[in-house]
């Protein structure tokens, strides 16, 4: 199993954290997300097919912009 943890810039509340979770679980090969509202950090478990790209791509399709990897 593979994990990426991520900062992103500003998830403002749990409906956006909600969000970014469902789209994320919707990735074939994704385990488990974490998102931590006061760091603004999200950190995933996944195993292929899932990539990083993947990840990524979801993330800010969602809508966020994410700061570093």
């Amino acid at each position: 199993m593979y994990s990426m943890l991520c900062s992103v810039s500003g998830i403002p509340n749990k409906e956006s954290k909600t969000q970014i979770k469902n789209a994320l679980n919707k990735i074939e090969g994704v385990q488990e997300v974490g998102i931590n509202l006061k760091t603004s950090t999200i950190k995933v478990d996944y195993n292929e097919p899932a990539t990083k790209t993947d990840i990524k791509d979801c993330i800010e399709n969602t809508g966020f912009k994410i700061v570093y990897e």
